[in-house]
């Protein structure tokens, strides 16, 4: 199946690497023009300059990528990200919330300046950008808003909060988004993240002691964490998977939460 994602436009947070930049460059190969939202403004050149050249080599490739650095713990930055977009394209078709670093600890031990950068992170952000979009997107009656959790969403254990609470309540935000706006084409989704080929688990292999290859490393993991696919999934996988339901081809999907996790969550 081709899918195409022609003449619309996306915000995608937490868009200079992995997941995020992956979705981007999926995206623009696709055919959106999109823009990416970071903090850290090297690394979003370098992304941005990365799909540029993945494009340029990709036939019939005429999209654009723009990036923006902004903190969207912040009510103004989010602001300023819509309208950011706003201004170089014209119109916001697609919203992907994915920022948000992976926290936990004991919960005696979480303060509540750990709960609140947690919150902030990734349930307000999503909330003050979804409601952001969200008229434009009725007005046209077609939208597509996916919120990227975790497997923690679903199946939380001990030690896993603030991020495990953080994305269970942005599992709800999709249902009670998925309903609302579903009368007006505005399709909201969440997609859980498993175990993902990443920078983090890299740095992870490089402090292991044992001299694994990074192959051999991420072999052992899978096993170890029971992944029954026997491995890592890769970002260009959940690319894939996002760039489906933010397309025509997804249009019959509304209020889900889908573990893109080779088979590792025990909860369907």
């Amino acid at each position: 199946m081709d899918i195409k994602l022609d003449g619309r436009t996306a915000i995608i947070t937490g868009g200079s690497a992995g997941i995020g930049k992956a979705i981007a460059q999926k995206f623009v190969l696709s055919g959106a023009n999109v823009v990416i939202a970071a903090r850290r403004l090297g690394k979003l050149e370098q992304s941005v300059n990365d799909i540029v050249k993945a494009c340029e080599i990709a036939p019939g490739c005429s999209s654009s990528i723009k990036a923006i650095s902004a903190d969207i713990c912040s009510a103004e930055e989010c602001a300023k990200i819509v309208a950011f977009t706003q201004a170089e394209f014209g119109n916001i078709d697609i919203l992907i919330n994915n920022a948000g670093t992976s926290q936990k600890g004991d919960f005696l031990e979480l303060s509540d300046e750990r709960w609140k950068e947690d919150l902030d992170l990734k349930l307000f952000a999503a909330i003050r950008l979804s409601r952001l979009v969200i008229p434009e997107m009725r007005a046209k009656k077609w939208g597509r808003i996916i919120n990227v959790l975790n497997l923690g969403a679903k199946a939380p254990t001990g030690g896993s909060a603030p991020t495990s609470i953080s994305r269970a309540a942005g599992m709800a935000l999709t249902k009670v988004l998925a309903h609302e706006n579903a009368a007006y084409n505005v399709l909201v989704n969440g997609l859980l993240v498993g175990r993902i080929e990443s920078e983090q688990w890299e740095r992870r292999h490089a402090k292991d002691p044992r001299n694994l290859s990074l192959e051999d490393w991420y072999a052992e993991a899978a096993n170890r964490l029971g992944i029954s696919m026997g491995r890592f999934g890769t970002a260009e996988e959940f690319a894939n998977i996002a760039t489906f339901l933010a397309s025509d081809a997804g249009s019959y999907i509304n209020g889900t939460a889908i573990n893109v996790d080779g088979g590792l969550s025990p909860v369907v």
